[in-house]
């Protein structure tokens, strides 16, 4: 269950990710498979390749990128989940929601 964002949070991350654009969406989720987890980061593109070279970039495996259309998209969690917002300079969402 996804909550802490709004719905022109997530329009706007929807249309980021149809024009083929690398998007980020943070918000609170909880899911008793990975207990102490608390948010997730929703990496999204449309542009598979793009999404996949992303992947790639950060040193994670693309074949678990969900390939839900229209909004295929990436998970980040826990840990890496800080780092790579630390690295894309997604102070914001480390700051929202309490990374």
């Amino acid at each position: 269950m996804a909550f802490g964002i709004t719905r022109s949070e997530l329009e706007e991350w929807k249309e980021k990710v149809r024009e083929g654009q690398i998007a980020y969406l943070t918000h609170y989720w909880i899911d008793p498979r990975f207990p102490g987890i608390t948010s997730v980061t929703k990496v999204g593109c449309s542009d598979l390749k793009r999404l996949q070279h992303w992947c790639k970039e950060h040193e994670l495996n693309p074949k678990y990128i969900h390939h839900r259309e229209p909004f295929p998209h990436f998970d980040l969690l826990g840990a890496r989940q800080k780092e790579i917002l630390l690295q894309e300079k997604r102070y914001d969402h480390i700051q929202r929601f309490k990374l």
